[in-house]
């Protein structure tokens, strides 16, 4: 899984947050500090520590580089930006059960709407995994670089 460059000026047309709400009944929104912890635990049972450390650090931006989908007070998603590097989009992922609603799509959306707006002209999409969909969501196109890229040395997990 390689990393892929998205142009955040030539992002193109989406649903706005409002109208999926609307839509789906599914909040898309900036966490807040008091909902680490849950946020945090829920990440870690679905997707590992890795990416809950990285959350962590998302949490730990001002404003807050977390994005949440929530729907009747269940968090069914997430969506983290500047976690492993500055410019750099992910962890993202959607509980299983909940995935082929949108939720994906429009979390990645926020959050690179919410980088652009930060002032990035490009995003990073670090180690994509579902590649194809990135490339159709977005206009995402695959950086060339040797494996594993940033991810070279890391400390094995515990």
């Amino acid at each position: 899984m390689g990393d892929m460059l998205v142009k955040l000026y030539q992002l193109p047309e989406s649903e706005s947050a409002k109208q999926f709400a609307e839509r789906t009944g599914i909040t898309v929104r900036r966490a807040i500090g008091p909902e680490l912890v849950t946020v945090a635990e829920w990440i870690e049972k679905r997707f590992g520590k890795g990416w809950r450390s990285e959350t962590e650090i998302a949490f730990a931006r001002q404003p807050v580089a977390c994005l949440i989908a929530v729907k009747d007070g269940e968090l069914l998603g997430f969506a983290c930006y500047d976690a492993t590097c500055r410019g750099f989009f992910g962890p993202t992922g959607v509980d299983e059960q909940m995935r082929g609603l949108g939720i994906g799509k429009q979390l990645l959306f926020e959050a690179l709407h919410a980088m652009r707006d930060y002032g990035y002209a490009y995003g990073i999409i670090g180690g994509a995994g579902p590649v194809d969909f990135y490339r159709r969501a977005v206009g995402a196109v695959e950086i060339e670089q040797p494996e594993p890229g940033i991810y070279s040395g890391m400390l094995k997990l515990v």
